[in-house]
């Protein structure tokens, strides 16, 4: 059940009735051999040939970095294979030997720390399907409301209300605690030129953290505008939502004016109560066409009402790298962390900056 979960956050479509079709397969094979229980969820829960390259990245990240398992033989004339996603030219190891997960995980390894302007179209392609399993969740706050608790204060309905239960008799005290509910998340992705070797991983980001909490989370662009995303970055398939995005953003690749374009998000959407408490992440190089002193009072207005300001720079984790520009000169007093975005590794550890927010 956790690997279909897993499989489900990756892009495939593994319903209940594909997932009732593994178990029935497994019945009838070896659940602890490795090759049947790929072989039982590559037949049952993938539904189109789109599926399969996110099928062996989920499996080999959930079973722990293992390839794609050879079959077990069969009396025919000729005898599959199954090809390990690094074996680009057909005469690697065996998959059924320890080389292949080394090999795998090694290359994986390799991958996390590139930078992804720099990647082939193949290294890119395996890299978005690591961004695909990529879970972004914020912490949680209190409320204003109240719940039932273990400890905390005593609450008198309830315990009044439960002695009426029991004629009258007091047994123990009820308690109440103010309930928590997850922070917003709000990603404010520069798609500008200077920005357009990175805003493909940048949206495919916000694509996965769309995809484990929609309703909680809103995404925009910054250009020469602002563009709200959200919706179209809802739709589970991570090519198609980046293609319906690309359609609704009308300056991608275009200039930057950040200042205007955050002054527009916090007039529109910020001080309307989508900023306020939120956990805001804002992806540029910080080049500003515009005054750079337009930006820092907007960032600054933006620091007031959200719970946290992560700004992700694609030349922080770039050695020798100095914020001098106008923009990030004058936002860098306003934020709360500045971390690289510039390859997987980077993004792992926005993940984990964000949960802890």
């Amino acid at each position: 059940m956790g690997f279909a979960r897993t499989l489900r956050h990756a892009g495939v479509p593994a319903t209940p009735d594909r997932v009732q079709a593994m178990v029935v397969a497994l019945g009838h094979l070896d659940v602890a051999s490795p090759a049947d229980t790929y072989w039982a969820g590559r037949l049952t829960l993938c539904g189109d040939p789109a599926d399969l390259d996110r099928y062996d990245a989920a499996f080999a990240a959930y079973f722990g970095g293992a390839g794609a398992p050879a079959p077990r033989p069969r009396p025919a004339a000729v005898r599959l294979r199954a090809v390990p996603l690094d074996d680009r030219d057909g005469g690697g190891a065996d998959p059924g030997d320890g080389s292949t997960r080394t090999t795998l995980a090694s290359r994986q390894e390799v991958l996390r720390h590139r930078d992804v302007s720099t990647l082939s179209a193949a290294e890119r392609d395996e890299v978005r399907r690591l961004l695909a399993l990529l879970a972004p969740q914020v912490g949680r706050r209190r409320t204003r409301r109240y719940g039932p608790a273990s400890r905390g204060a005593v609450d008198l309905e309830r315990t009044v209300r439960r002695m009426l239960h029991q004629g009258g008799e007091p047994s123990r005290l009820a308690r109440r605690a103010r309930r928590r509910k997850p922070r917003r998340l709000v990603l404010l992705a520069d798609v500008s030129g200077s920005m357009e070797p990175y805003a493909d991983a940048l949206l495919r980001f916000a694509h996965a953290a769309v995809r484990v909490t929609p309703f909680n989370v809103e995404v925009f662009t910054l250009g020469t505008r602002l563009t709200r995303v959200t919706r179209e970055l809802r739709r589970r398939d991570p090519d198609a939502a980046l293609e319906a995005a690309g359609a609704a953003i009308p300056d991608w690749s275009g200039g930057t004016r950040l200042g205007d374009a955050l002054k527009a998000f916090l007039d529109q959407w910020g001080q309307r109560g989508a900023a306020r408490g939120a956990v805001v992440v804002l992806c540029s190089d910080g080049w500003e066409r515009g005054d750079p002193t337009l930006l820092g009072e907007q960032v600054a207005r933006l620091a007031r009402l959200a719970h946290t300001v992560i700004w992700v720079n694609p030349h922080r984790g770039k050695p020798g790298y100095e914020p001098v520009t106008g923009g990030m000169v004058a936002a860098l007093p306003h934020i709360d962390h500045l971390v690289a975005g510039h390859n997987l590794a980077a993004l792992e550890q926005l993940v984990r900056v964000i949960g802890q927010s």
